[in-house]
């Protein structure tokens, strides 16, 4: 099959003939984008090419059903479209979500990213947007229910173990923490939190750290300070760069506790971070 037209399974022609098999019952294994469109109609015709295009990219996850309703118009006019382009999403042979008028690319690819994603996935996204602003209460209302729905979703109780190291609350993620089997993904973030959380404490203040370093910039111990203070409070870059530093000056300090060290930041970023990424090419290249 030429790979720049879509798969047959994924993008399909839909008729009152094939709704109740190609619809309702296919609805019942992943979601069915309708969309209502007519070739004289140039923005539905445009927004049909762009779904086409997008549901390439889903791995099946997504299928699109195309409603011509210039050949016939009879399941426009029993769902009740107005106007095209217009969608539908039909799952669990239920109508979920409606889209109706033109819509962006941009708009296009949300609606099937919320579709395709799963309950983790956008957990994940939403737990982001609080982290970022700062929001750790609703944060942790948030995973809180969560857990409760889905008591034996391993991603959820991690992150409830992880909000809660950051908010203070160290006792509380440890047991948490301690129901979480060993090898779930990710379990490592929340220990590694509550470990440098513990540890910072015991360690001379910030300001004491960069007193000693202006004395004497070869202090690796000041060093070695800063990184543990600054990942406990979030910066990550300065933790990982006064790590690095510490690997570059003596690979052998403290039984290579300047790599040792970048590595427990790099758990705390989580997957995909960019600048963990950035920091690892750094060290593996120094090292190599």
């Amino acid at each position: 099959m030429d790979p720049q037209q879509p798969n047959p399974d994924t993008v399909f022609e839909v008729s009152p003939d094939n709704f109740q098999s190609g619809v309702v019952e296919r609805s019942r294994q992943v979601p069915v984008v309708l969309l209502f469109w007519a070739q004289e109609v140039m923005v539905s015709a445009e927004v049909r090419r762009d779904l086409e295009t997008l549901a390439r990219g889903y791995g099946g996850k997504v299928c699109v059903g195309l409603v011509d309703v210039a050949r016939d118009p009879t399941l426009a006019q029993h769902l009740r479209v107005q106007g095209l382009p217009s969608i539908r999403v039909v799952h669990d042979g239920q109508i979920v979500h409606q889209l109706d008028g033109p819509q962006t690319e941009a708009a296009l690819r949300a609606l099937l990213d919320q579709l395709t994603m799963s309950s983790a996935d956008l957990l994940r996204e939403d737990l982001a947007g609080l982290l970022a602003s700062g929001d750790l209460d609703q944060a942790l209302a948030m995973l809180q229910q969560a857990v409760q729905e889905e008591p034996q979703n391993q991603v959820f109780r991690v992150e409830l173990a992880d909000v809660l190291a950051r908010s203070g609350r160290i006792d509380d993620a440890r047991q948490v923490l301690a129901g979480i089997p060993e090898d779930a993904d990710e379990r490592d973030r929340p220990q590694a939190r509550i470990e440098l959380l513990e540890e910072a404490p015991g360690l001379p203040a910030v300001d004491e750290l960069e007193a000693r370093l202006s004395r004497d910039d070869g202090d690796l111990e000041a060093r070695y300070g800063l990184a543990v203070q600054a990942a406990a409070a979030g910066d990550y870059e300065r933790a990982l760069e006064e790590a690095l530093t510490i690997l570059r000056t003596d690979r052998g300090y403290r039984d290579d506790i300047g790599r040792l060290t970048m590595i427990r930041i790099f758990k705390l970023m989580g997957k995909g971070s960019e600048l963990a990424g950035r920091y690892r090419r750094r060290m593996f290249n120094f090292m190599h």
